[in-house]
C-alpha cells in the first residue's frame, strides 16, 4: 500500500498525482531494461527526475511502487474484459477486440507483469486482480439475468461465486503462463483462443446462465 501524505489542497491532489506518474512511468521503463530485483529507489528517482527522499515521501520500497503501478493499470484493463453470458452464443469482435487489448497491454508492458505475476511475484497484486476480475463477472452475470448492479462495487463483498472465481482463475493463470513464455502467442491469437474456453465453461450452447451461490 502506498503511504501517500495527506493533503487537503487540489493543488496538493494534483502534485501526489503527477508524482505518483512520474515514478510509475520510470519504473515501467526500468523494468523493460533489467529485472525488477535489480532496480533500486535511487535508479527511478534518478530517472524520474525526483529525490529519493520524495520518492519515500510515498512509496517503501520499489516493490510497493510496483505493486500500485501493476494494480492501477489492471484496473483499467478489468473494466473493458467481455463476460460471456448466454446471450452473446458465439464469438463477436467486440468479445475478442477487447481480450486481445487486454492481452497487448500485458504484453506493452510485460517486463512488469512477468515480475509481479510470476513464481517469484506479488501475493497482493495477484489476489487484487484474482478479485477484481471474480467481481465484475459476477456483476456483469448478475446484471444479465435482471439483477441490479451492486451498489457498494468491492469485490470483498460479492457473493462467493464459483464461476466468477474460476474465469478470474484461469483468465490469471493463462496470462501469467503466457508472460513466463515471452509472449510466444499474439495478442490477437491469445483472444481467439481464451474466448471459446470461457464460452465452454458458462455453457453458451446451452443458452442458460450458470447458476451462482446466494
Amino acid at each position: 500500500m502506498a503511504t501517500t501524505k495527506n493533503s487537503n489542497t487540489p493543488s496538493g491532489d494534483r502534485r501526489v498525482r503527477r508524482t505518483h506518474t512520474a515514478l510509475a512511468r520510470a519504473l515501467i521503463q526500468l523494468v523493460e531494461e533489467r529485472d525488477l530485483s535489480r532496480i533500486t529507489v535511487a535508479d527511478v528517482a534518478e530517472r524520474a527526475g525526483l529525490s529519493r527522499s520524495t520518492f519515500y515521501d510515498h512509496y517503501r520500497d520499489v516493490h510497493e511502487l510496483a505493486e500500485a503501478a501493476c494494480t492501477a493499470m489492471i484496473d483499467g484493463l478489468i473494466g473493458s474484459l467481455p463476460t460471456p453470458g448466454p446471450e452473446v452464443p458465439d464469438p463477436v469482435p467486440e468479445a475478442t477486440q477487447s481480450l486481445e487489448a487486454f492481452f497487448a497491454s500485458l504484453a506493452e508492458h510485460a517486463g512488469l507483469y512477468r515480475a509481479l505475476l510470476g513464481p517469484q511475484g506479488s501475493a497482493r497484486v495477484v489476489d487484487h486482480i484474482r478479485r477484481r476480475i471474480a467481481a465484475t463477472v459476477h456483476d456483469r452475470l448478475h446484471q444479465a439475468a435482471g439483477g441490479l448492479p451492486d451498489p457498494a462495487g468491492s469485490s470483498a463483498d460479492t457473493p462467493y461465486d464459483v464461476p466468477a472465481a474460476f474465469t478470474a482463475g484461469a483468465l490469471i493463470g493463462v496470462a501469467s503462463d503466457w508472460l513466463q513464455r515471452g509472449c510466444s502467442r499474439s495478442p490477437a491469437e491469445m483472444a481467439a483462443l481464451t474466448w471459446p474456453l470461457f464460452g465452454a465453461l458458462y455453457h453458451l450452447d446451452a443458452g442458460t446462465p450458470p447458476e451462482t451461490g446466494p
